[in-house]
């Protein structure tokens, strides 16, 4: 291990949303995950978990630095705006700090409106909690589309842009990555991006700091503004970290 994997492992891991929302989870699996997001090396920055289970961590974390994430409109992206800022309204409630919203993402091409309403109203309801927007971006496919939702998101108030739900067939890719970053840069730097879906490895998170990096600067990448959306990644940094091979990662999220 290079002092830079090292260095590169330590930041990845302090960006990491630690992430289950698999439909099985159970509270014994949200005790787990919150014991799991403490580690030698430091804390990732928040637990990415299902809405029912918010309650219960904001009580297992109260005092401790590890922030709450949960979804709502998840996966499906629905229309419903008032069923999603009722949703948002009791998650935060429960203590949620940080919301992930899924958009309607189906109709961004032929009622784009849809996707900025959904977002300003679950926005208006949030008040200081950080919301991040979805995009689906293996859904979107084309690059026009991707930009554009990414627009419509920052326009209506995300705090951060995310690629996926991790629930579709194409999750986080670079490509995607380069155009919501050339986004996020073109409208100041101001608003974070989360790669999410289908990333396990040191090398694989590496490859979208360096993306970060160079749209937005080598300073740019903090859990301020960057985040992982992983379940399994977690195993290959310890590893690499603590001088294994680095190859011990699992499968998932």
């Amino acid at each position: 291990m290079t002092n830079t994997d090292n260095s590169r492992a330590t930041l990845a891991l302090t960006c990491l949303d630690l992430t289950n929302l698999n439909d099985d989870c159970t509270p014994a699996d949200i005790e787990a995950l919150c014991e799991r997001a403490f580690t030698p090396f430091g804390h990732v920055a928040a637990i990415c978990i299902w809405p029912r289970f918010v309650k219960q961590a904001a009580g297992l974390l109260a005092g401790k630095p590890v922030r709450i994430a949960t979804v709502v409109n998840f996966p499906a992206g629905g229309e419903d705006r008032e069923a999603v800022m009722a949703e948002t309204k009791a998650v935060v409630a429960d203590g949620a700090n940080e919301v992930d919203l899924v958009i309607p993402y189906r109709r961004i091409g032929d009622e784009p409106d849809l996707a900025y309403g959904m977002v300003t109203g679950t926005r208006s309801v949030a008040g200081k909690t950080l919301l991040k927007v979805i995009l689906e971006t293996g859904e979107l496919q084309d690059e026009a589309m991707i930009r554009k939702a990414s627009e419509i998101a920052i326009d209506a108030g995300a705090d951060f842009i995310k690629t996926s739900t991790g629930k579709v067939a194409v999750n986080a890719t670079p490509e995607a990555a380069r155009i919501m970053l050339a986004v996020i840069a073109e409208q100041g730097g101001d608003v974070g991006f989360k790669p999410a879906g289908g990333i396990r490895t040191l090398d694989e998170a590496n490859l979208y700091l360096n993306l970060a990096e160079e749209a937005l600067g080598p300073d740019w990448a903090t859990p301020r503004s960057f985040r992982f959306g992983a379940s399994s990644l977690i195993d290959n940094l310890l590893a690499v970290l603590e001088g294994r091979t680095g190859d011990d990662a699992g499968g998932g999220y």
